[in-house]
């Protein structure tokens, strides 16, 4: 199992049980169980209490719980009725939002991700609430063309979503998805995009020792080689760049932040 889709399921958990949460991910805390991790990554805040880097756990739990609201309003505030989860590894949207009626979710990962977490759903007896299909394939090959069979409109509007992506391609992986992205979006078409392979070197110092403490080396799973900018390249096919800053978000859901460096943005093709 991907050991950063758990660190992230794990950090959804502590924030879902706890007071007035930005959202609830009910499945978060059994992905993390059922990878046989719970001992490793703590799932509530009583466990992040008994930790040495119990502060560095908490930050960590509160740039995801941002992160997973703001991209949850995405998909509320484009209220689409065909999206596309780019390597969607334990996201549990499909169960989680009120989709709109007659709504598709594609999730597009590997084979064993997917089939490790229609497990685990299976297991809870979760329903999802829109037309939910997985894609097995790997984003280095055809997945456009897999995702066509799936059934897949191009010439529908689709709301895409590529959440902490980016940093793990190599530079042509990652313009090559860009432009395929590109040739299947109809106009009217959307994207949010949270983090870009630039963050990386200047990652917060309290996110990579937090990482390092779980044993991952984020130099070493993530590409930071010279690429092209992701908002210079989308803007150069059509799309509308809109930039947030993790401090903005801070204000608006009521957790300060203070000069977090991580990028997202929101596109629109018009």
């Amino acid at each position: 199992m991907d050991v950063t889709a758990v660190i992230v399921a794990a950090s959804r958990a502590v924030e879902t049980g706890g007071e007035r949460p930005l959202f609830e991910d009910v499945f978060a805390a059994e992905f993390v169980r059922a990878a046989g991790m719970s001992e490793a990554f703590p799932v509530s805040h009583a466990q992040i209490g008994l930790r040495e880097n119990a502060e560095n756990l908490r930050a960590l739990a509160r740039v995801t719980a941002l992160r997973t609201r703001f991209l949850d309003d995405y998909f509320a505030e484009v209220p689409l009725t065909q999206v596309v989860i780019l390597a969607a590894g334990l996201d549990t949207r499909a169960f989680r939002l009120p989709w709109p009626k007659g709504c598709t979710v594609f999730e597009i990962d590997h084979g064993s991700v997917l089939d490790f977490k229609q497990n685990v759903l299976d297991k809870a007896d979760a329903r999802a609430r829109c037309d939910r299909r997985p894609v097995p394939v790997d984003l280095r090959t055809d997945w456009g063309g897999a995702l066509v069979r799936a059934g897949f409109d191009p010439e529908q509007p689709t709301a895409w979503l590529a959440e902490g992506l980016l940093p793990f391609l190599p530079p042509t992986a990652e313009g090559r998805l860009l432009d395929r992205m590109h040739e299947l979006s109809a106009f009217g078409s959307t994207v949010a995009v949270w983090a870009v392979a630039a963050d990386i070197p200047g990652a917060d110092a309290t996110v990579r020792s937090t990482i390092t403490d779980f044993g991952i080396d984020i130099d070493q799973v993530t590409n930071s080689e010279p690429r092209r900018d992701a908002r210079a390249h989308l803007a150069s096919l059509g799309w509308t760049v809109t930039e947030s800053t993790v401090d903005e978000l801070g204000e608006r859901y009521g957790r300060p932040q203070r000069n977090h460096p991580a990028t997202f943005f929101t596109a629109r093709l018009a």
